[in-house]
């Protein structure tokens, strides 16, 4: 997620400048004032010395006097006024600080988003957020569990439109803001991807089985530390039982081109083993820091069984995860593309951050770019 400039001279002096010059794109120019705030001027907001001036619209400009020593390196951002309306990236992720090792020049910088008032997305596009059951009977298992639909902000006002479909675990992490370690926020998410024109997807959200979640979530695999693995009951009962029920109550895409799953951690593996059990059921992978480390050699081998029609896998690592996360992601990569699966057959991003955490909040920034390119890429 780091944001690092751009530097360059420019082309119209044959010598480096000995100033600096920030220039700024935007999209989104509403007449409001835009400054630069960093540790040149002690990170103070709305600083009249450092206002940028608006060259034309969507475009601002600012030239550092040659009178002030600039540290280095400058940090900085943009904003708007106050911290509540601060530059984001396009999915209203918030950015990390902005850096120069050597501030002269000329640097060019884009926003392509900016908080307003506080909110990194527009409440007019939020999904409707509908309880299919509170206690939806898994045959499989033999237990109930919570069933959440997110549906899209106008699903009600076009009765004639079928969405795709994501299945997504552990309901609770997802966008409850009293969930305890924090949630994805895929509700705000899907808002900011709406506003995009990308927010034509269903979500079904499924509630983890507390402590029975691991088990839930656990490939046929012999660890006895791990207890116990009900995850072919677990994924059957989405397959098999929940998708045809999904189906029929809610305007879906049935086919597999248009039906995903997805999760992180102990989600992400049951994840993979969905995908490599049922593909053709699931043709739209989202896997976020699977634990591989339950049951790698079975996710590895299980994939010279794998014959998919087109599938696409969406596989995200943090790189402060474990010193096995990214290269596990590497491997299993590279176990499909072993296995002779061209781009005709798997279609694999891999997304990896050398400074990940394994975290809900970390998920949720990698949530609209994983959904924008499984379904609207």
């Amino acid at each position: 997620m780091n944001s690092t400039a751009e530097q360059s001279a420019t082309q119209s002096s044959p010598h480096p400048q000995k100033t600096l010059t920030l220039e700024l794109t935007t999209p989104v120019d509403d007449h409001r004032p835009v400054y630069i705030v960093g540790n040149f001027n002690g990170w103070t907001v709305d600083d009249a010395q450092y206002k940028m001036q608006r060259a034309s619209k969507g475009r601002f400009v600012y030239t550092f006097s040659n009178q002030i020593t600039l540290p280095q390196p400058l940090l900085y951002k943009y904003i708007r006024g106050g911290w509540e309306n601060k530059e984001l990236d396009a999915f209203g992720n918030t950015t990390e600080n902005r850096q120069l090792k050597i501030p002269k020049g000329l640097v060019v910088d884009n926003v392509p988003r900016w908080s307003n008032y506080g909110l990194t997305f527009n409440p007019a596009f939020l999904p409707k957020i509908e309880v299919v059951d509170k206690a939806f009977f898994i045959p499989q298992l033999k237990k109930n569990r919570r069933v959440v639909a997110l549906l899209p902000y106008n699903y009600h006002t076009q009765p004639q439109k079928r969405y795709p479909v994501l299945y997504l675990h552990d309901a609770q992490n997802l966008f409850d803001d009293k969930a305890p370690y924090g949630n994805w926020g895929i509700d705000k998410k899907l808002a900011v991807l709406a506003e995009k024109g990308m927010g034509d997807v269903i979500i079904i959200a499924i509630d983890h089985g507390g402590a029975g979640r691991i088990g839930e979530f656990l490939p046929p695999v012999n660890n006895r530390k791990l207890g116990k693995s009900e995850g072919r009951k677990y994924i059957k009962f989405i397959a098999e039982t929940l998708k045809k029920y999904i189906d029929e109550k809610f305007r879906t895409l049935p086919t597999r081109h248009h039906t995903g799953v997805g999760g992180s951690s102990m989600g992400g593996l049951i994840t993979i083993y969905a995908g490599l059990m049922y593909p053709s059921v699931f043709g739209r992978l989202m896997i976020f820091s699977p634990s591989l480390w339950a049951m790698r050699n079975v996710a590895f081998n299980t994939i010279k069984f794998f014959q998919p029609n087109l599938t696409k896998i969406y596989a995200y690592a943090g790189g402060l995860e474990g010193a096995n996360m990214v290269p596990n992601i590497e491997h299993f990569q590279q176990n499909i593309k072993n296995q002779g699966f061209d781009d005709t057959k798997v279609v694999f991003k891999k997304a990896i951050d050398p400074h990940g955490l394994h975290n809900e909040r970390r998920w949720g920034e990698e949530f609209p770019k994983a959904v924008e390119w499984l379904f609207f890429s």
